[in-house]
């Protein structure tokens, strides 16, 4: 399943140095993993694309990574209606396929 994250960035200072771990994939659950990455241009919001088996593993693993730095809100994508293209010059995603 997909799950989209929203960050709400409250204390960026510290925020973005944690993000790192999300973005990496490190202490990711199983079958959980960052595929999109788009930084509001000030900092103050970041949205994500996850592939996951859950959207509670997504929920729970950046509350837990990010902690008081970043107000963050899940939801499961409805794939049949959803729709997607890598635009040019953006890099692929850093973080392992770990299923």
């Amino acid at each position: 399943m997909y799950v989209v994250a929203q960050h709400k960035i409250v204390n960026p200072e510290t925020a973005f140095p944690r993000g790192r771990s999300l973005m990496s994939g490190t202490g990711a659950p199983d079958g959980t993993r960052v595929l999109q990455f788009y930084p509001h241009v000030d900092g103050s919001v970041v949205t994500c694309l996850w592939e996951t088996k859950s959207l509670e593993d997504v929920q729970r693993f950046v509350d837990t990574t990010l902690g008081d730095s970043s107000v963050n809100v899940c939801y499961a994508v409805d794939s049949e209606n959803a729709f997607a293209d890598r635009p040019l010059g953006m890099k692929p995603s850093p973080a392992p396929v770990i299923y």
